[in-house]
């Protein structure tokens, strides 16, 4: 399981160094596509399979299925692994998600979101001050 939260710097090239305790877990390749909430998700292959499956089977009468699929699909580029544990970030991948310099990598379960550092700090911010009523959300749903 991907978990914990962990600041490094993308280089001059790109590049992106993974967490020690994230390489075991994603392997020797990751999908990298656009993700919510301005941050890129990354995901080990075997979760990316199961999710471009779910996705591939969605209808594509509805215009909002077609739009999550094109989001998440057209934007997906498959990065190796190198043999230091940096992956590459693309271009487009990074304009997308305003990535500077330092950058904050989370766990969050089959993905890891790769945000920049300032929007993460923004975000979290928020989310903290909503925790007690998302907590009652789950507890109404039985989750807490």
């Amino acid at each position: 399981m991907l978990i914990g939260e962990y600041r490094h710097t993308l280089d001059s090239k790109k590049r992106l160094s993974l967490p020690a305790k994230f390489r075991k877990e994603v392997g020797r390749k990751v999908v990298i596509t656009r993700g919510l909430d301005s941050c890129l998700f990354m995901f080990p292959q075997k979760a990316w399979e199961r999710i471009a499956e779910k996705v591939a089977n969605l209808p594509v009468g509805g215009a909002d299925t077609r739009g999550m699929s094109r989001f998440l699909l057209a934007g997906a580029v498959e990065q190796p692994v190198d043999g230091a544990g940096r992956i590459l970030v693309p271009d487009f991948l990074k304009e997308f998600a305003r990535l500077k310099g330092s950058v904050v990598l989370c766990g969050v379960s089959d993905r890891v979101e790769i945000w920049d550092e300032k929007t993460w700090k923004e975000y979290k911010s928020r989310i903290e001050r909503g925790a007690e009523g998302m907590a009652q959300t789950l507890g109404d749903l039985g989750i807490l």
